[in-house]
């Protein structure tokens, strides 16, 4: 598995365009710092302009799409070129190969935010009217950690449907619809969709402002949630898999 995954990043850095969409991790706290200095008065709340430049469309939309994309290319090579026959004769296992470029989006999920945790403490030392402390950067911090973790979960159906195709098309144009459907739904049930169920997870301590539920926090509800929805994806990467014989 560690031998699979080490593959994946050295394929990786041949591809600039992954690391060029790391920098998509600063385009929230930027506006954000362009918001609280030139337009918001806010009293230099770092929770509030946290909650703008980690916690909201970075959160929920940016870092989905991002590896909604990661995803599909980590799969269109051996999908494109037919690889996949001779990986299997290798031989590799399929969960193995499977859940080695889940690794891969882990790993990026978490790197992605926690440079929107460094942009963010930043960006709020510029603007001059946030005041920084080591505690508010500690607790962002935390939460980046905590949120690229299960970020990257709640994106596996997203990696288990790029392994049923070939190309990017399908794939990205479901992780977008993924994504802003995950946004919309959060506002009528939380518990029917993995990115809505993450917001509970994510702000089940009330520790974000001005975030409403329309349901009664339930974490265990929430985990159920993403537990289903990844179990069915892993059953159908492991059939798509199968098939590629």
């Amino acid at each position: 598995m560690l031998k699979l995954i080490q593959i994946e990043f050295l394929k990786l850095r041949r591809r600039k365009f992954v690391w060029i969409m790391m920098l998509s991790a600063l385009i929230m706290p930027f506006l954000s710092f362009l918001l609280f200095k030139y337009a918001w008065k806010t009293g230099g709340d770092p929770t509030q302009f946290y909650k703008w430049s980690a916690f909201g469309f970075t959160l929920w939309v940016i870092l989905p799409v991002v590896l909604g994309i990661l995803s599909t290319m980590l799969m269109d090579n051996e999908n494109q070129y037919d690889m996949l026959k001779q990986l299997w004769i290798v031989p590799v296992s399929k969960m193995n190969y499977f859940f080695s470029k889940f690794f891969v989006v882990l790993i990026y999920s978490v790197c992605f935010m926690i440079v929107t945790a460094i942009g963010s403490m930043i960006f709020s030392v510029f603007s001059e009217s946030i005041t920084f402390d080591w505690v508010n950067f500690l607790y962002l911090m935390k939460k980046c950690l905590e949120s690229g973790v299960i970020t990257a979960f709640v994106m596996l159906p997203i990696l288990a449907i790029a392994t049923t195709q070939k190309g990017y098309i399908l794939p990205v144009s479901i992780s977008l619809v993924y994504a802003f459907l995950g946004f919309i739904i959060m506002g009528i049930n939380m518990y029917i969709h993995p990115l809505s169920s993450m917001a509970v997870i994510v702000a089940r301590n009330g520790d974000i402002p001005g975030l409403i539920f329309a349901q009664a926090i339930n974490l265990p509800m929430a985990f159920l949630c993403i537990f289903v929805w990844d179990s069915i994806s892993v059953l159908l990467a492991n059939i798509a898999l199968g098939r590629r014989k």
